[in-house]
């Protein structure tokens, strides 16, 4: 049964001389909107090996996360799979439109292809009629004064037909790459959304997003070389060496054979050795994009210690390390370039000598000169393209690892098939501990063997000192993390069988370090439930205490709270908080150190508000003030990962030896301190 603190308890709340952002000896702080935890070591969390959601990628986890700038030990395999991903959303199954509008852009491509080879022959004609003798040429003008005329519009005809089929193409195809896009990008994130609390604490923000943008902007060109880059440059080659050795013999044939082999070898011998290059600018980029988006994140912290300067330097230092590594760039692509002209000026050269001698003993034409070089032209076009598309393919393959590394990062906690719904009936929520036992790391235990039982429609207060298993009990219970043994209940239903989002419906949380998005009050409030109406989130923070505040504001409810809502005060935080979990109704609450960081008055508020609105509803509180919790109905004190003692704050009190009593004099103890101090301060002035 629920009774609000007395005043003077509460007025007397003990003023903690920590900071507001608790941090548990264990190493992880609860400032964390979604109660995160930070390893402190650089080595992943071992858990037991009878863990039932064990860590299954150890070596993404060796630095505490997923290493951006890894190099994956079979590269090409890596890539291939990238590829093979992708093919899968430019020929999607049951989707005929999709299939349709790639058919038709190849169409389109390939019939592009076959006039662009067209025009050099065109050309060649032109030439070759027109350098005939002045009494030929009359005849052949005025045999229907069309032949050359005629030659000339076929000619303008085939190259405009082959720009409009290409830009045809492009425009089918920017449907077919977006919508590949939006997919993966879409897939992504919703992986990530679902990964457990260990990842996402283990990596960098802003490296992330990076990473996946780029990779997003590498799909395009790699969805687009697949298609329209690698298989064409194999058919106009194959189409250009045919013509030229149909038309002019085997020496023609050899030449250009050699040609596109060395230029092929060349090329692909380069950039493969171009891409340490590449990779180590990606991993200084993501590094800066990092520690940008912590600083600005953070920019109150670095503004109150003064420390711009080193974040500017941190963020200087990786921008000199891409420059570096972009400047490395920039020359092995001028040593590509070089020899890919070299190889190109060589055979251009030794094609044109041998067409010379073979308009010298009158075995070619004039017209077959200019045929040639328009024709090696164009065996230079998917000659340069094949330079730059493996060049550019392998640097969007690149951008793109990190992204499907993400996607195969192990979903740890999830649903089991066909899971029942956890239905929490009035009056219901009870939550059993069965002999539970967790570790963060191996030999660092935080709850051994722990057994208790928060009764449904209760008050229920753990305490205990830092590193104690308090918060890892919300963690658990909501299933952020799961047990290595033992099992936890919910009206007798084991939370690992249950349905997770069902599950995360039934608990509320109202944490330390309110989380708050960038947006409006009644959006935020909304957050709890979002298919309530404007009139129910009101009415939550009518309940709240919070109506008259914001009907002072110049905007009301429509004021923007600023990023993470620090435009708005801790009390004020705090209360919208309470708003949104009231309007989420979930019959279970948990109340993680909700008013550490607010002064006595405003705790005494927010408390007793608590008090009234969550009374017949399972409510939890973790402390470390005692005082706010003096008037549970049970408390449970934590100590090295155990339950050492639980029952009313009067009967705790009685054992003077207990750990509780302990607590409550040492805070006491302080509390007179400062009392005292605070007097003495008063009579000096």
């Amino acid at each position: 049964m629920f009774r609000s603190p007395k005043p003077n308890i509460i007025a007397a709340s003990l003023k903690r001389s920590t900071s507001s952002r608790c941090q548990f000896t264990h190493g992880f702080p609860l400032s964390s909107p979604l109660y995160h935890f930070r390893f402190q070591s650089s080595k992943s969390p071992s858990l037991s090996k009878d863990a039932p959601n064990k860590l299954r990628d150890e070596k993404l986890f060796q630095t505490g996360g997923l290493r951006l700038e890894e190099v994956p030990q079979n590269e090409k395999e890596e890539q291939k799979n990238i590829i093979k991903s992708l093919v899968t959303h430019i020929w999607p199954k049951n989707q005929l439109g999709t299939k349709i509008r790639v058919l038709t852009a190849l169409g389109l491509l390939i019939g592009a292809k076959v006039l662009n080879v067209q025009v050099p022959f065109y050309f060649k004609q032109i030439v070759d009629t027109m350098n005939m003798q002045p009494e030929e040429l009359i005849d052949t003008i005025g045999y229907g004064g069309t032949a050359v005329l005629g030659l000339s519009l076929t000619y303008g005809v085939a190259r405009l037909g082959a720009t409009l089929l290409g830009e045809f193409k492009n425009a089918i195809f920017a449907t077919v790459a977006q919508k590949a896009i939006r997919d993966v990008s879409r897939q992504t994130f919703n992986h990530i959304m679902k990964l457990d609390m260990n990842f996402h604490l283990s990596n960098s923000t802003g490296q992330l997003t990076r990473a996946i943008d780029r990779g997003c902007k590498g799909i395009s060109y790699v969805l687009t070389s697949l298609v329209f880059h690698i298989a064409p440059i194999t058919f106009e080659v194959a189409l250009v060496g045919g013509l030229l050795s149909y038309n002019f013999g085997a020496s023609f044939t050899f030449v250009t054979l050699a040609t596109v082999a060395t230029y092929a070898w060349f090329t692909i011998r380069t950039t493969t050795w171009r891409t340490q290059f590449r990779r180590k600018a990606n991993k200084a980029d993501n590094i800066a994009s990092g520690v940008a988006t912590e600083t600005l994140q953070n920019i109150e912290s670095v503004i109150l210690f003064n420390n711009q300067n080193r974040q500017l330097q941190k963020y200087d230092q990786s921008l000199a390390e891409y420059e570096n590594a972009s400047i490395s760039v920039a020359k092995s692509l001028s040593y590509l370039n070089t020899g890919q002209n070299l190889i190109f000026s060589t055979a251009l050269t030794a094609m044109m000598y041998m067409t010379c001698e073979g308009i010298l003993d009158k075995s070619m034409s004039i017209g077959d000169l200019i045929l040639v070089n328009q024709l090696l032209f164009q065996l230079s076009m998917p000659l340069n393209f094949l330079g730059s598309v493996y060049r550019d393919l392998k640097h969007a393959l690149l951008d793109m690892e990190t992204l499907f590394k993400l996607q195969q990062q192990p979903i740890n906690i999830s649903s089991e098939p066909n899971a029942p719904v956890l239905k929490v009936k009035p009056g219901g929520g009870e939550i059993v501990f069965e002999n539970v036992s967790f570790s963060y790391r191996e030999g660092v235990p935080i709850l051994q063997n722990a057994s208790f039982v928060i009764p449904a429609g209760k008050f229920t207060a753990f305490v205990g000192p830092s590193g104690s298993g308090k918060s890892t009990i919300l963690r658990l219970v909501f299933r952020f993390i799961e047990p290595q043994e033992g099992r936890i209940l919910i009206d007798g239903h084991d939370i690992r069988h249950v349905d997770l989002e069902s599950l995360r419906q039934a608990v509320g949380v109202v944490p330390q370090d309110t989380p708050l998005f960038n947006d409006t009050i009644l959006n935020n409030v909304r957050f709890g439930d979002l298919k309530s109406s404007d009139e129910d989130c009101k009415a939550c923070v009518a309940k709240a205490e919070l109506t008259g505040l914001i009907n002072n504001l110049p905007d009301g409810y429509a004021t923007i709270v600023g990023e993470r809502g620090l435009m708005i005060s801790g009390g004020e935080r705090q209360r919208l908080a309470v708003s949104r979990v009231l309007l989420k109704a979930a019959p279970i609450n948990f109340f993680d150190e909700a008013t550490s960081a607010l002064d006595t008055e405003t705790e005494q508020h927010l408390l007793n508000n608590i008090f009234q609105n969550f009374k017949d509803k399972t409510s939890v509180f973790i402390a470390h003030r005692l005082r706010t919790v003096a008037n549970a109905d049970n408390i449970i004190v934590l100590r090295n990962g155990t339950v050492a003692e639980q029952g009313s704050h009067k009967a705790l009190l009685a054992d003077n030896d207990g750990v509780y009593s302990r607590m409550w004099q040492a805070q006491q103890n302080l509390e007179t301190a400062e009392a005292e101090e605070e007097a003495s301060d008063k009579v000096n002035s």
